[in-house]
């Protein structure tokens, strides 16, 4: 791969700036959440993210030069499309938001992780997928990485507090609906674009959080006030460059390399986030920590081998 990268560098440097901007993304989420209600914050995203890909969306489904067709959703779809968009976005995001409010952005990194081992047990247990021995053992490895990251032999020893556990295990309810959401994208792919599919999944999130943000404004009308430049700066980034941006040089760069190639540089996530949560958040490394953060490294490399249908996901609202 390396003399690929040489010869047709673009590509690559596109992947790697989509898992820097996602990387950086836990940090700008758990700063921008100390100003916004973690709803509120999610309808704004979602809403000007659908605003933006509207667009897109349109020039991809009507206008020949992009070899527009128009795009007719089917009735027995619809459920389907809908579900995509709770899981994905709706829940995904909640649990996501109240997650990183009380764990480290380091944390959240590595175990979102978890995510292409989450998606190989998907599909076998619900696509009837073969799995080979070395798959299972990996991911055996990640979960044994992902119980120490979460914190629960601390907890016995009394090393970390329950609200970072819950914190933690919110991180990895949020990797689970993604995976479900995923998992149900697989068949509606081959109907739809990905572009088309992320449009509606964006705009079913929009709509579920209009009534929590309702609630929270009620609740609270005053937290408008107290919006400052940098948490206008932090929507602006998870709305542009997170949703947006990203999900376009990661489906380019993906369409002019290979599924494992692209994947392969998802490391660089938790390696951006550690350093921006180190230098910006003060957070700290641990050598409980990184023997975690190891097995869980291990094991998405040995859970994910030769199973490259899990490397294909599309990442516009992983965080």
């Amino acid at each position: 791969m390396s003399s690929q990268i040489l010869k047709k560098p673009a590509p690559y440097i596109a992947l790697i700036l989509a898992h820097l901007i996602w990387g950086a993304n836990f940090v700008v989420a758990k700063v921008t959440l100390q100003e916004f209600p973690p709803m509120s914050l999610a309808l704004l995203r979602f809403a000007f993210a659908s605003l933006l890909l509207a667009p897109f969306f349109l020039a991809e489904t009507t206008h020949p030069s992009f070899g527009g067709k128009k795009v007719k959703i089917e009735k027995q779809d619809l459920p389907k499309l809908i579900a995509i968009g709770v899981l994905i976005i709706t829940l995904n995001i909640t649990f996501f938001f109240e997650g990183i409010k009380r764990t480290t952005a380091i944390n959240a990194s590595i175990l979102s992780l978890a995510i292409p081992m989450l998606a190989v047990l998907s599909g076998w247990w619900f696509l009837k997928e073969k799995v080979r021995l070395v798959n299972l053992f990996g991911i055996a490895l990640g979960f044994i990485g992902a119980t120490i990251i979460i914190g629960l032999p601390q907890m016995i020893n009394g090393g970390t507090t329950s609200s970072v556990i819950l914190g933690n295990i919110l991180i990895i309810l949020a990797s689970i609906s993604w995976v479900a959401g995923a998992t149900i994208s697989k068949k509606i792919l081959k109907t739809y674009s990905s572009l088309t599919v992320t449009a509606i999944a964006f705009l079913v999130g929009t709509i579920s959080f209009l009534i929590p943000a309702a609630t929270e404004y009620v609740q609270d009308p005053t937290w408008i006030n107290q919006i400052t430049i940098l948490g206008i700066l932090g929507l602006a980034y998870m709305t542009f460059l997170s949703s947006i941006s990203a999900y376009f040089l990661f489906e380019w760069g993906l369409s002019k390399t290979s599924v494992i190639a692209a994947d392969l540089f998802q490391y660089i996530e938790p390696f951006a986030a550690t350093i921006l949560a180190v230098s910006v958040l003060n957070e700290t490394i641990s050598t409980l920590f990184l023997l975690g953060a190891s097995l869980i490294a291990i094991g998405v490399y040995l859970g994910t081998l030769a199973k490259e249908a899990h490397h294909r996901h599309h990442k516009a609202h992983r965080v």
